[in-house]
């Protein structure tokens, strides 16, 4: 009778094994996924893929800007800062490269010509001096922590609770643009010449990469 048990006991544990390891790994009583619900319906998942692939694009072009100050005034001693400002971003590129991988949506197709952009607007502001990179970081932080702004009012007005981890994530990198913004303040980005026409060129053209890199 007991070895009758304990062969019963050894092939049932196999399947308790794996259903213990299928309960940890999708929680079925709570929530499964990381940042961002599986979509309703197919407005939803148009909303939330636009939501994601500018975001990745905004991430990844200002990721190429840093790299283009860097190469320019690395050496520098602003070098230092502009790495600090490059690593976070780094951080946020990631984040939103695993984000995209999970929930299967497609970069935009520009991101090679944001590669190219970005690193150009990056060295050639930077070629103006510290001052040229900061009014640079001021001016594409600004338009990136606003468009962060707006996501956030989308997303609380359709439904706070249900994005609540995107809302996360989205907030804390609008606070760290919003912390280069002012960074770049602090290091005399406003006495650059030009500043003002410089920061509205620069911002014009980020309005155009976020309108196409939603949709292309």
């Amino acid at each position: 009778m007991q070895i009758f048990a304990y062969v019963s006991l050894q092939r049932a544990l196999p399947v308790i094994v794996r259903q213990g390891a299928k309960r940890r790994a999708f929680p079925w009583s709570s929530r499964w996924y990381s940042v961002v619900p599986p979509p309703r319906d197919s407005k939803e998942k148009e909303m939330l893929h636009r939501i994601l692939r500018v975001d990745h694009a905004g991430e990844y072009g200002a990721s190429r800007i840093y790299a283009g100050q860097m190469a320019v005034l690395g050496r520098s001693s602003t070098g230092p800062l502009i790495q600090e400002m490059w690593d976070q971003e780094k951080k946020h590129l990631e984040k939103f490269n695993e984000i995209l991988a999970e929930c299967r949506v497609r970069p935009t197709a520009l991101l090679p010509l944001w590669n190219v952009a970005g690193f150009l607007l990056g060295a050639s502001t930077a070629l103006l001096g510290k001052e040229g990179a900061m009014a640079c970081t001021v001016a594409v932080e600004e338009s990136i922590s606003e468009h962060y702004n707006s996501q956030i009012r989308t997303l609380m007005e359709q439904d706070p609770e249900r994005y609540t981890e995107l809302l996360k994530v989205i907030k804390e990198f609008r606070d760290d643009e919003l912390e280069h913004h002012d960074t770049g303040l602090e290091h005399d980005a406003e006495s650059v010449p030009g500043y003002w026409l410089l920061k509205n060129a620069i911002q014009i053209g980020c309005k155009g990469a976020i309108y196409v890199s939603q949709r292309v």
